[in-house]
């Protein structure tokens, strides 16, 4: 980690990344965007969820040494399903920006290219040019130390749209390509897909973070979005949420080990 400092109980005065990246996309948007639920559903403007299974007070924001960049399609900073948020929560230095074909935010292009940063752009490595296909990180050492940070860029999209974002992004090309080796099953279960090994953004990022070194990140990223899908669901059957289930255990006894320092 970089330093010591860890924020568990952060205010939600403060918006990060995706927070902002939304209330931008809101602000062009032609039409208001209904999410499922009707135009009357109301949600928690912090964590998205129906207010009685809110689940900001489980938030845990960390300092990590790896960054993530999330390059958002366009609506998926509108959708209550999105998990891009839920790593936004998590890590600290969590950069988000829209994705179109015709033009690149100049901010992501700074973030880019800035020196204390080393991107790598995380897609399988089957649909890249194995020159670029990276599986490990380099490993620093007293004798070679890292001198740049990751930074995992991933394109938080549906998969048909995140192989059109990785086609038509040209800048992306000079980039090491990390493809992931994990053998685990997608845990998630709020939008449908024909393979257990199509993961959701918020299950990469918490692969990458763990090969960069950032175990508690990691495992409270994968703690939250059990329970944020165990919430969503709950929520969408109209069934109050089981605060004693694994997932409530997990991510507060992990919350602990950050609030007494562990």
């Amino acid at each position: 980690m970089r330093d010591s400092a860890v924020e568990p109980f952060p205010p939600w005065g403060v918006a990060h990344a995706v927070s902002r990246l939304r209330t931008q996309r809101l602000a062009r948007s032609a039409k208001p965007f209904l999410a499922r639920g009707g135009p009357r559903g109301e949600r928690c403007p912090g964590c998205r969820l129906v207010p009685s299974h809110c689940i900001c007070a489980l938030r845990t924001c960390l300092p990590t040494h790896a960054g993530v960049c999330l390059l958002m399609a366009d609506i998926e900073p509108l959708k209550p399903s999105n998990t891009g948020w839920l790593i936004a929560d998590t890590v600290q230095d969590t950069f988000a920006f829209g994705w179109a074909r015709t033009e690149v935010d100049p901010a992501l292009l700074a973030l880019l290219t800035d020196p204390h940063w080393q991107p790598y752009v995380v897609f399988p490595g089957e649909f890249v040019a194995s020159e670029r296909v990276v599986t490990q990180l380099p490993v620093a050492t007293p004798e070679s130390p890292a001198a740049r940070r990751p930074l995992f860029v991933l394109l938080d999209a549906t998969w048909p749209e995140a192989r059109k974002m990785f086609r038509k992004s040209p800048y992306l090309d000079r980039f090491p390509v990390l493809s992931l080796q994990s053998e685990q099953i997608s845990r998630y279960r709020l939008r449908r897909s024909r393979r257990d090994d199509h993961f959701c953004t918020s299950e990469v990022a918490a692969l990458c973070l763990e090969l960069a070194g950032d175990s508690l990140a990691a495992q409270t990223l994968d703690a939250y979005l059990d329970v944020f899908t165990h919430h969503y669901l709950q929520a969408k059957h109209q069934l109050p949420p089981d605060l004693d289930s694994p997932a409530h255990v997990r991510i507060q006894a992990l919350r602990s080990g950050v609030a007494s320092g562990l």
